[in-house]
């Protein structure tokens, strides 16, 4: 089987139950077809660079999946004819990187900065 990074983004006005329900169907739906989602983070709710069917911020999941490409492109075609997914992408890779993406990362390290901002203005 292929291995396979996915992203796709959720209308901003989606609540996050929702947001939690498509990720569980498009698992199962991967799962129905004979593959496997390894690994699945939800980005938040961040803004677009540019509208995107009049969304200005939408939800970002991403999913690392094990699968033959007929379930990568089943999940696709329910993505494409689903009203709450607005964008996706899916890429094909080598390897799936260890421990927690670049964009998961990157929220850590902000989060960390801002306890210490507000540790240095608590002392002062």
């Amino acid at each position: 089987m292929a291995l396979y990074e996915h992203v796709f983004l959720t209308r901003q006005d989606a609540a996050p139950a929702q947001v939690d329900a498509l990720t569980d169907q498009y698992k199962a739906l991967v799962a129905a077809h004979g593959g496997k989602v390894t690994k699945t983070e939800y980005w938040g709710l961040k803004s677009l660079t540019f509208r995107i069917r009049k969304n200005r911020k939408a939800h970002y999941t991403l999913f690392n999946i094990d699968a033959p490409s007929a379930a990568v492109q089943e999940m696709e075609r329910q993505m494409s004819i689903s009203e709450d997914v607005i964008r996706f992408m899916t890429v094909k890779v080598e390897a799936h990187e260890d421990g927690p993406s670049a964009q998961m990362r990157r929220r850590e390290d902000r989060e960390r900065r801002d306890d210490r901002v507000e540790a240095t203005e608590e002392s002062n």
